[in-house]
């Protein structure tokens, strides 16, 4: 069995794994609670399937991207968010509840418009008849993949939920561990294409990081929708999930090609992330020493 039918195999089995973990954190009441910020919701979601897939295209007609490397681009842009951006969220302030609400209401709205976008890209980058298309029976594996493990974890946090939480932060540490395992893997496999790609995939990711982080925090201030809820729009929005773009592309698409785009933007991903955070944060500390200051006049 060689190294990629290992990777085919197991990135899959860390995706579930990650996607179980979801499950774990989420209620029915996530789902109900999206009726209570509608504004929020439906802004958050149009920056998401709208802004950013259009960004994703313009991005890969801008550098020029190889047609493989310009579908990858497109379905990450496509790809919800998932745990890290509601770390993100709680490291930095967002309205946490808002994220956990746009993850659930996210995965399930991906499930369908994942396939769609994904189908537009190929069209358009590829024009291959013979390459052209996720049918139906991929569609499904593609719901399958979002949908059914997050079930699975939603399942046990309702039925036993001393269990969810006795699984919750181990099922992190072995997914994330599994993942980084896989991920080296697939880049060993890939090395030389990677190599090639490095530069201009690397700009591409970067460029594509920046403005998903500020679409999805200027866009929501835009329709005066407050900080903390901007801050967690801006992270969901922002932090793409990249695991998911991965197996989709190496075991629906069947390309590592395709697979670059969200290898490449994982590594990028963090840095541009806490860069974000550190600049929307400063507005805190300057609060912070203001409040400090008028105690001191006070007093």
């Amino acid at each position: 069995m060689d190294q990629l039918t290992i990777i085919t195999i197991l990135l899959p089995i860390a995706l579930g794994i990650i996607m179980i973990g979801l499950g774990l954190e989420l209620t029915l009441a996530d789902f109900k609670r999206v009726t209570e910020r509608p504004k929020a919701v439906l802004v958050a979601l149009f920056c998401q399937f709208v802004l950013l897939t259009l960004v994703a295209f313009g991005i890969s007609e801008l550098l020029h991207l190889a047609p493989e490397l310009a579908v990858g681009l497109v379905l990450l842009s496509a790809s919800p968010g998932g745990p890290v951006a509601n770390l993100y969220s709680y490291l930095y302030k967002g309205d946490v509840a808002l994220n956990i609400s746009l993850t659930a209401i996210n995965a399930v709205i991906a499930a369908v418009a994942l396939p769609i976008i994904v189908n537009i890209a190929l069209a358009h980058f590829i024009q291959d008849d013979s390459k052209i298309g996720l049918q139906f029976t991929k569609v499904m594996q593609v719901f399958s993949i979002i949908i059914v493990p997050v079930l699975i974890g939603m399942t046990i946090r309702h039925f036993k939920p001393r269990i969810a939480h006795a699984l919750n932060q181990p099922v992190k540490f072995f997914a994330i561990g599994f993942l980084v395992l896989i991920m080296v893997g697939a880049i060993s496999q890939e090395g030389a294409k990677m190599l090639d790609y490095a530069v201009q995939v690397g700009v591409a990711t970067s460029l594509f990081c920046i403005a998903s982080l500020n679409i999805g925090y200027f866009v929501p201030r835009l329709f005066k929708i407050d900080e903390f809820q901007a801050r967690a729009c801006a992270f969901e929005i922002g932090i793409h999930n990249g695991t998911l773009a991965m197996t989709i592309a190496i075991t629906v698409l069947g390309s590592t090609t395709i697979a670059i785009p969200a290898a490449i933007y994982g590594m990028v991903m963090l840095l541009f992330t806490w860069i974000f955070g550190w600049l929307i944060s400063r507005k805190d500390r300057k609060v912070d020493v203001i409040e400090v200051q008028i105690s001191g006049i006070k007093t």
